[in-house]
């Protein structure tokens, strides 16, 4: 168990844990489900979206210390499975495929001139049907990045942030980290790398897709990033998100953590602390190639 530090303690150190897409899947759910057992303070990312949310939803009420933000979502990345708008795919034709799903690519959405009142549609129905859950909501961040893929998009985004009186996840100077791009059999050293080099009096970040390794897992295909898949043709998702979770859940973690004085803190702290006024503007760059 890992026990978050009390607030009188004079911790320096500072590091907020984000795990995004809850609720895209069953797995993924139980993932989360199994990091909350472990008592590891966390932030969660929803995707209110996606045909999952509602299991994620009910998991995180049971669980009130656990920060809850909005994953606000414009994209629909697997092969076969998919998810269309909140709003409906014919309040918002601009932002879907001719089925109606989500675009898979950033490239594929901006090819498809999404409009600006369209995409505000859209991510007020997210928002609002994220407020309506009973979840206490404290922040807001994106899901592969169409939401602010233009400055005209990531305006919108802060605007809406105000309105609805939330914190951005990136605008309080954090500093970002994550895991994902790293091996498999390196997730869990490449983890505790970064809590052995964490900065000192800054709010550090690491970002994390988690999953269990089964058969549902198994079956996504990333439509992303190609290093999703094996040469020969095998997902790599599961296997993926599931040593990110080992990583987390692993006795290395938990000494590092303890070794360098770390103070793990959530969103809810963090905006608790400092207030939202203390946020910057949105500085995210954007490369469609990645």
């Amino acid at each position: 168990m890992i026990v978050q530090a009390s607030e009188t303690e004079a911790q320096t150190t500072k590091l907020l844990i984000r795990c995004d897409d809850i609720g895209m899947c069953h797995a993924v759910n139980m993932a989360i489900k199994k990091l909350i057992e472990i008592d590891v303070p966390f932030s969660a990312s929803v995707m209110f979206v996606c045909p999952w949310y509602q299991e994620a939803v009910d998991i995180l009420k049971a669980y009130p210390k656990v920060s809850v933000g909005v994953h606000l979502t414009l994209n629909s990345e697997w092969l076969y499975y998919k998810w269309g708008p909140v709003s409906g795919r014919e309040a918002v034709p601009s932002l879907v495929d001719s089925n109606g799903y989500f675009f898979e690519t950033i490239a594929q959405f901006l090819e498809n001139n999404p409009k600006m009142n369209e995409v505000e549609k859209e991510s007020r129905a997210q928002i609002k049907r994220a407020l309506q859950s009973g979840l206490r909501i404290g922040y807001m961040d994106f899901h592969i990045g169409s939401v602010i893929a233009t400055p005209e998009l990531k305006e919108l985004f802060e605007k809406l942030a105000k309105e609805y009186n939330l914190g951005i996840s990136g605008c309080f100077n954090e500093i970002y980290y994550t895991i994902f791009h790293d091996a498999i059999e390196d997730k869990t050293d490449s983890l505790v790398e970064i809590v052995n080099n964490l900065q000192k009096d800054k709010i550090n970040l690491v970002v994390f897709h988690l999953g269990l390794e089964n058969p549902e897992m198994n079956a996504l295909v990333d439509m992303n990033w190609k290093p999703m898949t094996s040469p020969e043709g095998v997902s790599l998702v599961s296997r993926h998100r599931h040593a990110e979770l080992e990583a987390l859940c692993s006795k290395e973690f938990k000494e590092a953590i303890k070794r360098n004085n770390i103070h793990l803190i959530t969103y809810h702290n963090l905006i608790s602390e400092v207030g939202l006024k203390a946020m910057e503007r949105l500085s995210w760059r954007l490369d469609i190639e990645d």
